[in-house]
């Protein structure tokens, strides 16, 4: 039980960020947290190392690297330019962030988006003078949503995608959650309006091309951004060809790296101002769960229920309540066996994939993109999400976005 109080009390803390008159940053919680459970030996230094997800790490890496280029060298916000200039009021602006960003998850993966963004958004807000916690939360809530309808959306749609048994995985996730992610992100825009209606005037938004500041850094980032884009679409295209080739999404991230470390010499500049918080974050948070998935009191506790655990209803209930408490992706690997042993269909697969990831609306754990727009916006502004910010709109959001879901899948 020990890394179950560990666990509610790292969550109190997050919710409250503060003892005292000590400011605690997320990052510092999650590693006191994983530092707690292995003073009181609940996981060995042996298993811990063991359970630091080096693949996730060396992802994340690769596309900070490639997202502190872009925006060093002043592409970025070139692009940014570029794609909401026709965003003339909030309404369309929140739009665009909404639907584009959410495509844009899809196809780039959610904390891809989530590191590029971040910048992209904090610059919007201060350019317009808008309210930076409402573009955050429109970027979070963006890539969580719009990552649902794809197989290479993020990480615990790859296990479904890999794992599941579905025969063609972009098919299936086109077909069964493409339109209800649609109307998802539709009603997070009348949320956002609804919880921050002050914030949507009627001005009209006028938009400034920034300089490049990099030439050179720029022409290096454009190639990263292009290999990202490339290897991609030769990852989707060995799904689609059903190519046994272990080409992980840390190979492209790392393989796009590349001529930024290797050819820019403002290489060691751009690593130092790397968010290595996060990654601290990320290996802290793989010790403390797999301390907790040790007890098996989570395992238990599905075990023990007397429940259809093949109802569309029931894998979307309980893929939101545990993602907050194991994370999605630990929460996919022990639920995605129980429903093929129990001769769950390509619709209860797929509700799997819908629940563990709208998961990340819910709170500000339920998503490891969550956790990177909050560290890069603290690390590069000063703003952040509260725990209680996050959930005041996260919460109701998340609740629709079951109820659409769940309504659309029980239709097919």
């Amino acid at each position: 039980m020990i890394p179950i109080i560990i666990l509610l009390i790292v969550f109190v803390l997050i919710a409250i960020r503060q003892v005292g008159n000590l400011r605690l940053q997320i990052w510092q919680i999650m590693l006191s947290g994983a530092l707690a459970v292995l003073l009181t030996r609940q996981i060995s230094p042996t298993d811990a190392l063991k359970a630091i997800n080096i693949d996730v790490i060396l992802f994340l890496f690769g596309m900070f690297v490639v997202g502190q280029a872009l925006e060093k060298s002043g592409y970025l916000s070139h692009l940014s330019y570029k794609f909401f200039k026709r965003a003339k009021s909030v309404d369309s602006l929140i739009l665009f962030i909404l639907f584009g960003m959410g495509a844009a998850s899809a196809f780039l993966m959610n904390d891809t988006l989530a590191i590029i963004g971040t910048p992209v958004v904090l610059l919007l807000a201060k350019k317009h003078e808008m309210s930076p916690k409402l573009l955050l939360l429109t970027l979070a809530f963006a890539i969580t949503i719009g990552s649902v309808m794809s197989p290479i959306g993020n990480p615990q749609n790859i296990l479904v995608a890999i794992y599941g048994n579905v025969r063609n995985p972009f098919v299936a996730f086109f077909e069964f959650l493409f339109i209800p992610t649609i109307i998802n992100l539709f009603l997070a825009y009348l949320l956002l309006k609804t919880f921050y209606k002050d914030h949507f005037h009627s001005d009209i938004l006028n938009h400034s091309q920034e300089p490049i500041k990099d030439h050179n850094l720029a022409v290096l980032s454009k190639i990263s951004l292009g290999l990202i884009v490339f290897l991609v679409l030769v990852k989707i295209a060995t799904v689609f060809l059903d190519a046994q080739i272990d080409f992980r999404l840390t190979y492209i991230a790392l393989i796009s790296a590349l001529p930024v470390l290797v050819f820019s010499p403002k290489r060691l500049d751009i690593i130092k101002e790397l968010d290595w918080h996060t990654l601290i974050f990320f290996a802290a948070m793989f010790v403390l769960m797999q301390s907790v998935w040790n007890s098996g009191f989570f395992q238990n506790i599905i075990t023990s229920l007397n429940v259809n655990i093949v109802s569309v209803a029931m894998i979307l209930a309980v893929s939101v309540i545990l993602s907050q408490l194991i994370s999605n992706v630990p929460l996919v690997a022990l639920y995605l066996p129980l429903l093929l042993h129990a001769g769950a269909s390509t619709k209860e697969i797929m509700a799997l994939a819908a629940g563990s990831t709208i998961a990340g609306n819910f709170l500000i754990l339920g998503a490891a993109s969550n956790v990177i727009i909050i560290q890069n916006a603290e690390k590069r502004a000063g703003e952040t999400l509260t725990f209680l910010e996050f959930a005041k709109v996260g919460v109701p959001l998340t609740v629709l976005n079951i109820a659409v879901y769940r309504l659309f899948l029980n239709l097919l």
